[in-house]
């Protein structure tokens, strides 16, 4: 076995917790005002604004639950505690934003035909409400964003939510300066085109996680290169790498050591270099390997091809 790994440390994303609370709770309430807004103003375009921050709501929403998940301790029944809870989250909030995209273009396209008469008035000032709480999220994880790719990834999502305002505004200037109506309807189109991609690679991504799918940063290839290369090792075979959840890889390998290594209590000495070898170059930190002697390999190849 390699060294041991407590699945209920901390991220670190952890140590910005706090942050991610206060921006997803700016996020929740310039979305209602969004919807209150469209509704007043008859404008779809702050509707789909709000459909966009709901995107980026679940987003923060699963990093918090990450790091919530990532607290709870494990058990007997559940060896690695909760934490593929977060990718049954995901799963579901990529299904509900895609019915909200959906539920957006075709909206837009029904008011392309019939356009309906919109209060630019109203669009701006829950448009300047949008972007004033889009920038004060902005400030917030402006320092996390450097420190943690959870807080990074919540960061862009913020900015995307700064050009969705931004977009409510130029459709009102529009608007209001021309009468040209359709606009609210072509800007929603816009939005509705930023978050169906997203959700479809978060749906994508998730379900990568459940078939339990080699991590996107780690080459088999590579790690098999690695292994081999490590003093003592002849090979490796029964190669596996997964996802538990978000930023936790585990890796298990039967790796085929010389005989002599064994023989000497050499095998510590291997496990260690393969554990910093692993951690160090592919940040895989839980592994498990199945050290087997030279005179075992035939064996062990004719059980697991």
């Amino acid at each position: 076995m390699g060294p041991s790994h407590d699945h209920g440390a901390s991220t670190a994303a952890g140590a910005e917790r706090r942050r991610l609370t206060l921006v997803l709770g700016i996020t929740v309430m310039v979305l209602a005002a969004e919807i209150i807004g469209g509704v007043l103003a008859h404008s779809l375009v702050l509707i789909a604004d709000a459909g966009h921050m709901a995107a980026d709501a679940a987003g923060i929403g699963l990093s918090l639950l990450a790091v919530w998940f990532a607290g709870r301790p494990t058990s007997e029944t559940r060896t690695f505690g909760y934490q593929r809870a977060e990718i049954l989250a995901a799963v579901v909030n990529a299904v509900l934003l895609f019915g909200v995209g959906a539920f957006i273009l075709i909206e837009a396209a029904r008011r392309l035909a019939r356009p309906e008469t919109s209060t630019p008035s109203l669009m701006v000032a829950f448009g300047v409400i949008a972007l004033a709480g889009n920038a004060a999220s902005l400030a917030l994880l402006r320092r996390g964003q450097t420190e943690s790719l959870n807080v990074r990834g919540a960061f862009l999502e913020v900015l995307s939510d700064l050009l969705g305002a931004a977009a409510v505004l130029v459709a009102a200037a529009v608007i209001a300066g021309t009468g040209f109506e359709r606009a609210d309807a072509l800007a929603s189109i816009l939005i509705g085109a930023l978050i169906l991609p997203r959700t479809v690679k978060l749906l994508r991504d998730a379900v990568d996680v459940l078939l339990e799918a080699t991590p996107k940063h780690v080459d088999l290839n590579e790690v098999r290169d690695h292994i081999r290369e490590t003093p003592g090792v002849l090979d490796v075979h029964d190669l596996h790498a997964w996802t538990i959840t978000s930023g936790v890889s585990v890796l298990s390998a039967h790796v085929v050591a010389v005989d002599e290594v064994l023989a000497d209590g050499g095998g510590a000495r291997v496990l260690d270099r393969l554990a910093e070898c692993l951690a160090g170059h592919f940040d895989v930190e839980h592994c498990t390997f199945q050290l087997e002697p030279a005179s075992h390999r035939d064996h062990e190849h004719a059980a697991h091809p």
